[in-house]
């Protein structure tokens, strides 16, 4: 008789079990779901109620308690694929991503199409190094503002960074009733003030209390307009024991005191209605709804306001937004940026929050916050403090959270130093005294002086820049330098090196067949640095000057050398060089080459200012003698004038 009793509670359970997870109360159900679970006598049943409770918890976002429940009805044999999908999304969310790459491979084994499975694959193989190398923001949690409980969606009254709204339930909240969807208490509106002296943010307290906003019913996810005087806000009421679905609400302020709330109605029929963003000049009101017309799930809607405080009839944001999962906590932000956040999209699992930007053509482009704003939590409710400043607050229940808290966020500005030398190209000794032009793409137009032949200055982001060196007595020097596409700050180093115009310099790496005077391929790119220096410096002419060593006949060696010249003149005019810069000179052996002090750190058998004579090469070992011809075979140019003009 006990046992015959016991079967027929199980059952009653299972059946009860049953209606709270038809309509969504998830908490009741997973109580008379486990109760019944642990009778023996059920059998088969067992298979569906672990399925059951799996989903029940993956709903409430508990994702390592759904992992073990899914795996359970996977071993009972469970013959529907979502469990799979579902068992995937729990394993990504648990950071278990091999694991998770295997069931969306097994899922699309069944289901090849589906979207959700093809996003969470592609994320699984993704999301590890998006957490091993998180971007530049700086999150952590703001602990005078959390408690045990639930704490979540912050929203900055007027946009200002000294004083917030947030949702709570707290043991402060009014209602002391436990919602049968979630099993926690319901909500209340909190405030909080930033306490400057203290560099805290003070104990929260309730909104109002007069129970015009904050009532026995579940209050939460507010929205303020920009002066932080009117105020839409969620409620979710009850009617003996029954939820009745989530509505908004508004109500004004004045003198401090808040007005009696008036319900909005929007979607009608609709079941939720909640979430609410307005924009910074009251024209748009974003929220959440499940309403007919949507794409799936919760799907994110907007409204225009049409004057009186009355707002038209809701325009769904579209495909580019909304999914067949859920979008929700949407978030406008002042300069037309929305933030919100999904379970369908790519994510690092749970609710990930993605950042919207409509493109020229008005289109969203959506993109994840990735580590670390996201996490393999529940990450929402992001909101910025108004301006330009990237700092806010949001919601997280990522590991090391009580419950739900509200984290901080500030993105540092990415800092762009440059720093650089010039010095004379002959010598490596630093110029003093040298002249930097910076110009850059977003408009700067600025000279400094290099005192010590050393120069430092602050790049902007996203500009491409030029910096020229210049000084009377040399050729001018440029580095380009771009910040453009740069995700993390950058120490930029630059060596300008001036060439000094009072004496020949040699053109490195010239080099013709033995007896002729064509210019081999390689010499070619060497010359187009001779291009490059005479399009920095425009009004010079230059000499062309070929040399030979003493082997071979004076004349042979004076002619081979003119033809040399004027085989690299005729090239820099084909690459555009004016030929009236121009002048080719062959001087044979003539001009031997003088040691500078360079050459001297290179061959210990030279020392500066040794003039390569043929006497002087004839009385060195026949390898030095090797490289000391070496050395008078040369092209070298020298400045004629710097008064040329087109």
């Amino acid at each position: 008789m006990v046992v015959l009793l016991g079967a027929c509670s199980s059952v009653r359970s299972v059946r009860s079990g049953a209606v709270s997870y038809e309509i969504g109360e998830y908490s009741n159900a997973i109580d008379k779901y486990r109760k019944a679970y642990r009778s023996p006598k059920l059998g088969e049943a067992k298979t569906e109620m672990a399925f059951r409770i799996a989903e029940c918890y993956y709903k409430l976002s508990e994702f390592a308690k759904a992992t073990v429940w899914y795996k359970n009805a996977i071993k009972r044999n469970y013959s529907e694929p979502l469990c799979m999908l579902h068992y995937a999304n729990c394993l990504r969310a648990v950071q278990k991503y091999e694991d998770a790459i295997t069931w969306y491979e097994t899922y699309l084994a069944v289901k090849p199409d589906d979207q959700e499975a093809k996003n969470g694959l592609e994320a699984s193989k993704v999301v590890g190094e998006w957490l091993e190398k998180p971007n530049r923001y700086i999150v952590g949690p703001v602990k005078e503002l959390n408690s045990k409980n639930s704490d979540y969606c912050p929203v900055f009254v007027g946009g200002r960074d000294n004083e917030i709204i947030f949702t709570s339930n707290r043991e402060q909240v009014k209602g002391k009733r436990t919602s049968n969807i979630t099993g926690t208490r319901y909500s209340d509106l909190f405030t909080s003030k930033f306490e400057v002296q203290k560099q805290k943010w003070d104990t929260p307290t309730p909104l109002e209390e007069n129970e015009l906003i904050n009532t026995a019913n579940d209050e939460g996810a507010a929205t303020l307009s920009s002066k932080g005087d009117q105020i839409i806000f969620t409620r979710c009421r009850f009617d003996k024991t029954k939820d009745m679905g989530a509505e908004l609400y508004s109500a004004n302020q004045s003198r401090g005191d808040w007005s009696e709330p008036t319900v909005m109605e929007l979607v009608g029929d609709s079941l939720i209605e909640a979430q609410p963003s307005l924009s910074d000049d009251g024209t748009e009101l974003y929220f959440v709804s499940d309403r007919m017309g949507g794409y799936g799930g919760k799907d994110i809607w907007m409204s225009k306001d049409k004057g009186g405080g009355n707002f038209d009839k809701p325009v769904n944001l579209g495909p580019e937004i909304n999914t067949p999962g859920d979008e929700m906590f949407p978030s406008i932000r002042d300069n037309g940026e929305l933030y919100f956040s999904s379970n369908y999209l790519p994510g690092i699992g749970g609710l990930d929050i993605f950042k919207a930007v409509k493109d020229d053509k008005g289109k969203w482009k959506v993109e994840n916050m990735k580590a670390p704003i996201n996490s393999p939590g529940d990450d929402f409710g992001l909101v910025f403090i108004k301006g330009e400043v990237e700092k806010g607050l949001f919601s997280s229940n990522r590991k090391g959270s009580r419950s739900d808290d509200i984290y901080s966020f500030y993105l540092p500005p990415k800092i762009f130093n440059a720093m650089g030398e010039i010095s004379n190209k002959q010598t490596n000794q630093k110029i003093d005294g040298a002249l930097i032009r910076i110009i850059g793409t977003d408009g700067t137009n600025l000279k400094m002086r290099a005192d010590g032949g050393r120069f430092q200055i602050k790049l902007k982001p996203e500009t491409e820049y030029v910096l020229a060196a210049f000084k009377d007595g040399f050729l001018n020097d440029k580095v380009k330098a771009s910040t453009v596409g740069l995700e993390d700050s950058k120490d930029f180093r630059f060596d300008l090196k001036l060439t000094p115009t009072d004496e020949p310099v040699k053109v490195n790496n010239i080099n013709y067949a033995f007896g002729s005077y064509d210019i081999t391929e390689e010499s070619k790119l060497a010359l187009d640095s001779v291009v490059q220096l005479l399009t920095l410096n425009p009004t010079i002419t230059i000499e062309l000057m070929a040399h030979t060593d003493h082997v071979g006949s004076a004349e042979f060696n004076s002619t081979l050398s003119q033809k040399r010249a004027q085989s690299v003149v005729d090239y820099l005019i084909s690459k555009g060089v004016n030929p009236k810069r121009l002048v080719a000179k062959g001087y044979g052996e003539t001009w031997p080459k003088k040691v500078t002090r360079e050459i001297a750190k290179q061959y210990d058998f030279l020392k500066r200012n040794d003039e390569l004579t043929e006497e002087f090469i004839l009385k060195l070992t026949p390898e030095q003698q090797e490289i000391a011809k070496g050395l008078n075979r040369r092209t070298e140019f020298r400045v004629l004038s710097n008064d040329f003009h087109e």
